[in-house]
Order: structure tokens, then C-alpha cells, then sequence
């Protein structure tokens, strides 16, 4: 398998004089109407009759037509129809007569871009033009990104070509084409649906629904409802039936993203589902046979994770193939070509032509840890280019973004076992202790680690644990504490909690619920505290 370089890809746009086939059979209007298509930059062509403008467009491949509707040897829409055919993306501008609302009807309804009637106003033929040549510019772009690459490189050109992105490119060709459950693991924003799309549109099932399903973003109380379906009368609000998610992607892909997040309660359903191949609505008694292949999505290890939240069971039916993304600062190599990949886009959606950026600017980039991954990169590089002037390159003011106390070392972050180096642990603490001075930074510490008796108990276990086991369990207790001392200092407050944490509110109260932590027990426990002293003084 070849695959082609980004300087090859970013390079198949190229900037050319647009070619305008003039077609007129007044000699003063040819000449006039070259003039103006030449002062604005493009090239003229010109053509007296249909049948010389018909053997001009074969020969030429204009951009744009000027074509008028009364020509000697044939109508002008006939002309019109034979172009569709031989250049369907050419815009055609139709010259009518006298202002003949007709023949503008009738133009619009042949699928002409425009119409211009006589006598005309220069700028008025260039505006139209411009418009036409940008549509159609738009137009080809995007077909570029679709169809200039092969089928195998089309995840390349969209994630870019480090040698990881290519063994996920083979990954993926090797099991589209099987009815494996496949389950993509990556953070947030590195392209999980990408690639489960890319997926589902190399299998057999390509012609079929991709139906995708955000797990964490639907009531635990509708989402059984929403995979599976419901009947009338099952529940309060049911008015009428309900085709669930596994119907509606009958023959083709239903993808559940984020399947981490799926309540403990409809596992087992789900899981029920997977190995039957049955759906069973809620509020019926009978099940329906349903052909579908399922891939899943996660940002979790699932397959350590804690079983009382999620199954293992069910892990291991829905990895039967697993595709792991590293995130982008795993894969710096990507980020030159990214860069240049979304700037070309933004530049093209907001009709730009900011071409660079300042080495400040790159120095920046390189040095961001980029969290948020690709999807934040593109946001970004896409904000940028709106605040820059055109012409100007991209400078640190608009990507003011990414701030240095956003930007965690990237050194000090093990990706593998998701550790967190216990140097931030400290400089978490300390912070959070400026916020709070009744909480010591030793206890905040202390409140971080996992104490050595729990790894030693976690080794203990059935004569130790895998390393990544344990860097599980230890992550889950850092982060269990964190959670914990933050909402003491926001006395409950789970959105002030979530805005410190730089979070949003949902994965806030997912986080939450997995632990089992009570945040209306902590601003009990935080006022409990703050009267402790009140009550000691009043005491006899």
C-alpha cells in the first residue's frame, strides 16, 4: 500500500486564470464583455454562434459561461443543456433581451447560476462572475477531498500520515470487510467517528444506515427506549410507536459512542442484543430478528475498568477487533500538516487568504499539549483565521487561546498508563490550597496519592495485578480525590466545580456518579466544619 505525501495532497489546489467563454453573436458585445472579463482578471474566450461555443467549451473546459439566449443558428438554452452535459459543474450565466422576465424564468428553471439582462452594468457582470467562480471553486474542492486520494488514504489526508495514523489505516482495511465488533479507543476530539464511519463506508453495509448513538448525552431513563424502541402506552409520554436505534440501522453500522457512559442497568439488555441478534421493544413481548454490526466508542479503558460499572462481558463482545488513536501530542509529526490542512478549509468556509503563520505562532502550537486533540486544533487554526486580515499571517494574539496555563508540559503526561506525575499533584494542591487555606497542602496531597497499603493490597490480589491495573486503580483514587476536595472548596457546587476544572457540566456528573460521590453530603460536611469552631467557643 502507497500512500501519497501531504506536500502532494496540499498542493493539487493551484491558482489559476479562470477561463470565461464569451458567448455573443454582436461583435460589440463580445468585445465589450472581453474587456471587462479581462480587467478582472480572467481570460476571455470567445465564441459568435452555439456551434462554435459548443466546440470552444470541448476544446477549452471553461470556468464560467456568458452565454446569450438569442443566438442565430440555435437557442441559447439548447446550448445551455448540451454544456450541462459535457461540464456539469460549470457555472452558466444567461444574457437575456431587453430585461424578458421569461427567458429569466426560464433560465433559473435550466439550472443556469445567474441572469444578466441588457444593457448591463459592468460591475454587475463582474459581481456575478466572481460569485460563480467562487461556487464553483468551493464545489471542486470539496470533490477534491473526497476523490483525489484512494479509498485507503482518505483517514490519512483527514488525520494526517505519522506511521501510527498509517497502522490504523491498515487496521481498519483489514476489518471492514468482516462482521467483527469493533471497538475504537481514544480521547476526546481524535476522531473515534471518523474512523468508525470509514469503517462502515468500506464494508459491505456501506449502502445501508450508519446510525450512531451518543450514549452519554441521553436520560437513563430514555435510552433504553432509544436503542430498542418502544410501543404505544409503554411508559408516560409514549403517544405512538417508536422504532429504536438497532432497528433503524437494520442491513448496515449502528455506532455507540461513548459506550462507556451506558447506565449499568441497560447493559445486560445490550449485551442480551449483541449475542441474540434480537430486539425486544419496550412495552412488547416479542423480540424482533435485526441484522446490524456494531462498533463502539470510548474514551475509558473499559477493559480494567471498575465491574460495577461497567461489564466485562460486554467489553469483551464488543471488542472483538480493537483500534486504539493516540492522541495528537502522541503524533507531533501531524500536527505541521494539520495545521495546513485546516487552514486551507478556513480559508476557503470564510473566504480568506491568510496564507501563514509568525514562528511565534508555530512555536506556540509545538508547544501545546492539545487536550482537546485534533478537534481542538481545528477550532482553533478556524478562530484564528476570522480574527486575522487577510493577507496577514496567523500571530499569537489569535490563538490567544491556548494560554500557557492551558498548556501542560507534555513531558510530564505518561500516555500509556495515564499517570500524572506526582510534581502536579503538589502544584495542584498548592493551588487549591490558595483557594482554600483550612485545607493543608499536605492533606491535599495526601488526598492525591494512592497510599502505599493500597498498592500493596492491589498486589496482594490473586498474586498481583497487571502495572496497567494498578495505574487504574491509582488514577481512580487521584482523581476520586480531587474531585472530592474540589467540591468541598465549592461547597457543592457542581458547575463552579466543573468551570475550576476546566470540564463541562455533563462529564462532571458522570465522573460523579462513577464515584458514588454525594455532592450535597459535602457542602453538609464543609458547613459542619465552619461551625465546628462556633460551636466549640459556645460551649460550657
Amino acid at each position: 500500500m502507497t500512500f501519497s505525501s501531504p506536500a502532494t495532497l496540499l498542493s493539487q489546489s493551484v491558482i489559476k486564470s479562470d477561463k470565461v467563454l464569451i458567448v455573443d453573436d454582436m461583435e460589440e458585445v463580445r468585445w465589450a464583455l472581453s474587456n471587462i472579463v479581462r480587467q478582472s482578471g480572467f481570460t476571455p474566450i470567445l465564441a459568435e454562434n452555439g456551434a462554435s461555443a459548443l466546440r470552444l467549451s470541448e476544446c477549452n473546459a471553461p470556468d464560467a459561461v456568458l452565454l446569450d439566449v438569442g443566438l442565430p443558428d440555435m437557442n441559447g438554452f439548447d446550448v445551455l443543456e448540451h454544456l450541462r452535459k459535457m461540464h456539469q459543474s460549470v457555472p452558466v450565466i444567461m444574457v437575456t433581451g431587453n430585461g424578458n422576465i421569461e427567458d429569466a424564468k426560464h433560465a433559473l428553471r435550466a439550472s443556469a447560476f445567474d441572469y444578466v439582462a441588457k444593457p448591463f452594468l459592468n460591475s454587475e457582470i463582474v459581481n456575478i462572475l466572481k460569485r460563480a467562480l467562487e461556487k464553483r471553486s468551493r464545489k471542486l474542492f470539496k470533490s477534491e477531498q473526497v476523490n483525489s486520494v484512494p479509498a485507503e488514504s482518505e483517514l490519512l489526508e483527514s488525520m494526517g500520515f505519522s506511521s501510527s495514523i498509517q497502522q490504523i489505516v491498515k487496521s481498519k482495511a483489514k476489518v471492514s470487510s468482516t462482521n467483527f465488533a469493533v471497538l475504537v479507543i481514544g480521547e476526546t476530539g481524535t476522531g473515534k467517528e471518523l474512523v468508525s464511519r470509514a469503517i462502515h463506508d468500506e464494508s459491505g453495509r456501506s449502502a445501508k444506515p450508519f446510525v450512531a448513538v451518543d450514549c452519554g448525552a441521553i436520560p437513563e431513563s430514555l435510552i433504553e427506549s432509544e436503542l430498542f424502541g418502544h410501543e404505544k402506552g409503554s411508559f408516560t409520554g409514549a403517544t405512538g410507536v417508536k422504532i429504536g436505534a438497532f432497528e433503524a440501522a437494520a442491513g448496515g453500522t449502528i455506532f455507540l459512542d461513548e459506550i462507556g457512559n451506558l447506565p449499568y442497568s441497560v447493559q445486560g439488555k445490550l449485551l442480551r442484543v449483541l449475542e441474540t441478534r434480537r430486539v425486544r421493544r419496550v412495552g412488547c413481548t416479542q423480540e424482533r430478528p435485526v441484522d446490524f454490526r456494531v462498533v463502539a466508542a470510548t474514551n475509558n479503558d473499559l477493559k480494567h475498568a471498575d465491574p460495577q460499572h461497567f461489564r466485562l462481558d460486554l467489553y469483551h463482545r464488543l471488542a472483538e477487533f480493537t483500534i486504539e488513536i493516540p492522541p495528537l501530542r502522541d503524533r507531533r509529526e501531524d500536527l505541521e500538516y494539520l495545521v495546513n490542512r485546516f487552514l486551507k478549509l478556513a480559508n476557503l468556509e470564510l473566504s480568506k487568504a491568510v496564507t501563514e503563520l509568525t514562528p511565534e505562532s508555530w512555536d506556540l502550537i509545538n508547544g501545546y499539549s492539545w487536550p482537546g486533540n485534533v478537534r481542538e486544533l481545528r477550532n482553533e487554526i478556524r478562530r484564528a483565521v476570522l480574527l486575522c486580515q487577510d493577507n496577514d499571517p496567523i500571530g499569537t494574539q489569535q490563538l490567544s487561546n491556548l494560554v500557557s496555563e492551558r498548556a501542560l508540559p507534555i513531558k510530564s503526561i505518561e500516555t500509556q498508563s495515564h499517570a500524572i506525575s506526582m510534581g502536579h499533584v503538589m502544584e495542584l494542591s498548592q493551588s487549591l490550597h490558595e483557594m482554600n487555606p483550612a485545607q493543608t497542602p499536605y492533606d491535599m496531597e495526601f488526598s492525591c496519592r494512592l497510599s502505599a497499603q493500597g498498592i500493596t493490597a492491589l498486589l496482594a490480589l490473586e498474586g498481583g495485578l497487571h502495572l496497567t491495573a494498578v495505574m487504574g486503580k491509582a488514577m481512580s483514587e487521584i482523581e476520586r480525590g480531587i474531585l472530592i476536595q474540589v467540591l468541598k472548596i465549592t461547597e457543592g457546587n457542581k458547575a463552579h466545580a466543573a468551570r475550576l476544572l476546566h470540564i463541562d457540566y455533563k462529564t462532571m456528573h458522570g465522573k460523579l456518579k462513577k464515584y458514588q460521590i454525594d455532592s450535597a453530603s459535602l457542602f453538609l460536611d464543609s458547613l459542619n466544619r465552619l461551625d465546628e469552631p462556633l460551636r466549640k467557643s459556645t460551649s460550657f
